[in-house]
């Protein structure tokens, strides 16, 4: 797995037209649902996965430009080292964005929460999560969270085309990490 980074977000209750009723909360990685803690990218301190290398860097963000912590709730993703390209079929590498630095301190003080798949039409940012934005969760098997519990089977769905018509790809795997210990991830 390759370590993207970390986020800080709003984590919601599952939203009534979901209709999956074993969905508790929505820990999509896209913020359509569950949303980020601000609109962070026009403060350009991201990395080149287009998260944060640390927690702490998000705690001084919002430290600066007033934005409360309250209600937020830390994660740490990593990915699947391939993209999918639903087109053709076929798995690709990707990396961070080369003209932005990127060092990302990898989580020891998580749990994994299950794999969420991801939409990266533009290759940078992420774009929308199809198990949640475009109701595939009706279609796999999601745990209370919204996401796959392995990632064998997160791959299974790609491949045999579940997510063909959701998004625009490629796709990328991302496994989705609570952070135990809240912002302070470092430890």
């Amino acid at each position: 797995m390759i370590a993207l980074g970390y986020m800080a977000k709003r984590i919601v209750e599952r939203p009534g037209w979901l209709d999956v009723p074993s969905v508790r909360d929505v820990y999509a990685v896209s913020d359509c649902i569950s949303p980020d803690f601000a609109n962070y990218i026009t403060f350009w301190t991201h990395n080149g996965f287009w998260f944060f290398d640390r927690p702490s860097y998000i705690v001084r963000l919002c430290t600066q430009h007033g934005i409360s912590l309250d209600g937020l709730t830390f994660v740490y993703y990593e990915a699947h080292p391939q993209q999918f390209d639903n087109d053709d079929h076929t798995w690709r590498d990707f990396g961070p964005d080369p003209d932005i630095k990127t060092d990302v301190f990898a989580s020891t003080a998580s749990t994994l929460l299950g794999y969420d798949i991801v939409c990266y039409s533009m290759q940078n940012s992420p774009e929308c999560s199809p198990l949640s934005c475009n109701h595939v969760a009706t279609d796999v098997q999601v745990n209370s969270h919204c996401l796959i519990d392995s990632l064998d089977y997160a791959v299974q769905c790609l491949e045999t085309g579940i997510f063909d018509n959701a998004e625009p790809g490629p796709m990328r795997i991302v496994a989705v990490h609570s952070l135990r210990t809240g912002a302070d991830g470092e430890q």
